[in-house]
């Protein structure tokens, strides 16, 4: 099926902006995207420049326009992809005491409730659905019970701008207190009597630099400031070791973190260091209470697949720190979870995930592993302390999430769950390879494979390959629900685990950053070349997909290697990566100058920058089907940056392909807020993909 865009798209007008740095001056043509008072935007959409809404809307009507034709495909994906989820599914309750946790969906519903279970029976604790009502966007944040289950305290965002206001509801009666806490980053860490909790209050500047304990019935206004971070490329956040005895004052970049202890039951307690921070070393930390030690995840000394070291509980610092689990090269620990007898980590290696189970009083250690060629494990800490069972999760491309519950010292599975696909779902009928492209430095980029059993692997199947590649994450190869839909309509779904993520150990994540960042994209193309030559699919039947840091990726990859895809699907794109890097007032930026480099301060990290930066080497050149996407109020990749890129491609690009954007005049970085909202979002991207590979 073919799609044909109305026969005038929109042009932005030109008003040409220079800015000069180490002696080199740009032109930004369509700087006047980005509203003046773009603050005030986040918090308030309607207060966006007329003129600037008015070319949005029309870029979006053109869009809607030009997929009229696939109108029926979407109806259709939307309702496949809905009817592969339990409408009514519920999580494995989750015990705690006198209780046991969950959360639940009612058909037809777009939000999550929250319950409990306990000697009454089950009980509604908050139904985000009834909270929406009204809303045009809804996301709930931290859902967290004080630990004398009297109180819950929540927090949600209604804009999509990633303020959350803090609710606190009496579970006896069913209703919020008047405690409420506008303006936070959403999280919240309860002290031990359930009397008050830590929250970071976010600025003007949407920064997360300030960490206060409110006490429940008293104003807002008279919060405790507990700590302030001065230095703006900093994060704060808070939380708790899984003892429940500390809270943790966490204050980090992209490659250093710092961590403060209050003790949870004495909360006005000062916050105690534990290490300074040093420019490259990160650390976190969990307690082991009955041997009266904590026990701390760093990549100190040396050590740069992280190793496990303990320190006494009355002094903690680096001098004291002693190793426990030694580094070792390729191994990289991934996260940490500490009980009573028992510590749970997990590990990667060779990019397949392990949990590591020590037991504390001799340090005796297994392992849990799957024998699948590509899966994903995920390791779930619970409420209880006191405990020998550890829960975890396990998938695969091919096989639905299973829930399992583990006896650390018994070593004793019992299965919980398995996500339920009431549409039908026959693992058989697909098949999951791992593969390895070859960079251009000869190193080796695993590719996670999906594809149906009778697919002719000649050439001739289009193929979906996705990428993120920066900040360390890994995608894992994961069941998804919505690939199966292209998967069942013949194409080839792959994962390029490329450089700039740590699916290799933390020297991945190295060698896809700062002054190697163009690795991260000749990694791509390498795995979109490979899949080609082995005839999973063929040169220019690709459809390239990548979301934020992973959109840049889509920018940069159109601008250097446009005939490999025949399509480019970019959401929420970083793609003015310059202008951004180079504007110190914007939330993100002082905190990703670790990730990408300082162009304010450094030529060469400027011109390397340059050198890739999507917006910025847009050409006259021939490119793929484009389709971006955008959220007005997301304060991550601010909605300007999709516009200015399909401005100046449509300008530029010499050929007839498909250039259109889409904003969600109503979201943020994330998308629809609900989870069939989000369905019909995946439907309008996958329609695009399936039209412009001619599967439509």
């Amino acid at each position: 099926m073919k799609l044909t865009p109305p026969a005038l798209a929109p042009v932005a007008a030109k008003h040409p902006v220079n800015d000069t740095h180490h002696g080199i001056t740009r032109t930004d043509n369509y700087a006047w995207l980005r509203d003046k008072d773009w603050r005030e935007v986040m918090r308030d959409p309607q207060v966006l420049d007329e003129e600037i809404r008015t070319y949005l809307e029309a870029e979006n009507a053109y869009t809607e326009e030009t997929l009229k034709p696939v109108a029926a495909l979407r109806e259709t994906l939307f309702a496949e992809m809905k009817g592969r989820i339990k409408e009514d599914d519920s999580s494995v309750p989750s015990p705690d005491g006198p209780y046991a946790y969950f959360s639940r969906y009612e058909e037809g519903a777009q939000h999550p409730i929250f319950c409990r279970s306990g000697a009454k029976g089950d009980e509604v604790l908050l139904d985000c659905n009834r909270e929406a009502e009204g809303q045009a966007y809804f996301h709930i944040g931290d859902v967290d019970h004080a630990p004398t289950h009297a109180l819950l305290a929540w927090s949600a965002d209604l804009k999509g701008s990633e303020y959350f206001t803090i609710k606190v509801r009496n579970l006896a009666t069913g209703k919020d207190l008047a405690d409420e806490v506008p303006d936070t980053a959403g999280g919240i860490a309860w002290d031990k009597a359930g009397k008050s909790f830590f929250y970071v209050r976010v600025d003007e500047e949407h920064r997360p630099l300030k960490v206060y304990r409110h006490v429940i019935g008293t104003p807002v206004a008279e919060d405790a400031l507990i700590y302030e971070e001065t230095d703006t490329g900093f994060y704060v956040g808070v939380g708790l070791t899984s003892s429940g005895n500390y809270v943790l004052i966490e204050t980090h970049d992209h490659q250093t973190s710092e961590i403060r202890l209050i003790p949870a039951d004495k909360p006005e307690t000062a916050p105690k260091l534990v290490a300074a921070r040093e420019e490259g070393i990160e650390y976190d930390i969990e307690d082991d209470a009955s041997r009266g030690r904590f026990l701390i995840l760093t990549n100190v000394d040396g050590a740069e697949d992280f190793k496990l070291v303990e320190a006494p509980h009355d002094a903690p610092g680096r001098e004291n720190w002693r190793d426990v689990v030694a580094h070792r090269p390729g191994t990289l620990i991934l996260a940490q979870v500490a009980y009573r007898d028992h510590h749970a980590r997990m590990e990667r290696r060779e990019g397949l995930t392990r949990i590591v189970i020590r037991r504390l009083s001799d340090g005796a250690e297994h392992e849990i592993s799957f024998d699948e060629e590509a899966y994903d494990l995920g390791l779930s800490a619970g409420y209880e302390y006191d405990t020998t069972l550890t829960r975890f999760t396990y998938n695969s491309m091919t096989t639905p999430r299973e829930t399992y519950d583990y006896d650390m010292e018994t070593r004793e599975r019992t299965f919980r769950k398995r996500q339920e696909v009431p549409s039908g779902h026959e693992p058989s009928d697909y098949v999951t390879q791992r593969v390895f492209a070859t960079a251009n430095d000869g190193a080796k980029v695993p590719v996670s494979l999906l594809y149906h059993k009778d697919t002719k692997l000649d050439g001739s199947a289009p193929c979906l390959l996705y990428g993120y590649g920066s900040y360390g994450i890994s995608i894992p190869p994961s069941f998804s629900v919505t690939a199966l839909s292209l998967v069942t309509r013949g194409f080839v779904y792959a994962i390029a685990h490329i450089r700039g993520g740590k699916d290799k150990g933390y020297g991945w994540y190295k060698a896809g950053k700062l002054m190697t960042k163009r690795n991260t994209f000749t990694d791509f193309i390498a795995a979109g070349e490979y899949l080609a030559a082995e005839k999973f699919t063929s040169r220019g039947e690709i459809v390239a997909q990548g979301g934020s840091a992973g959109g840049m990726l889509m920018g940069a990859v159109a601008n250097m290697a446009p005939d490999l895809f025949k399509g480019i699907i970019a959401e929420v794109p970083f793609v003015d990566v310059m202008a951004t890097m180079l504007d110190a007032s914007l939330p993100l930026t002082p905190p990703e100058w670790n990730e990408w480099g300082n162009p304010l301060m450094s030529e060469e990290a400027y011109r390397y920058m340059a050198s890739y930066s999507p917006y910025d080497n847009v050409s006259a050149q021939a490119y793929p089907h484009i389709f971006a996407l955008g959220g007005l109020t997301d304060p991550r990749v601010t909605y300007w940056e999709p516009a200015k890129w399909v401005a100046k491609l449509r300008a530029l690009r010499t050929d007839d392909k498909l250039t259109l954007l889409h904003i969600n005049m109503e979201a943020g970085h994330g998308g629809a807020s609900g989870r069939f909202d989000r369905l019909k979002e995946v439907a309008r991207v996958f329609a695009f993909a399936l039209a412009v590979s001619e599967r439509a």
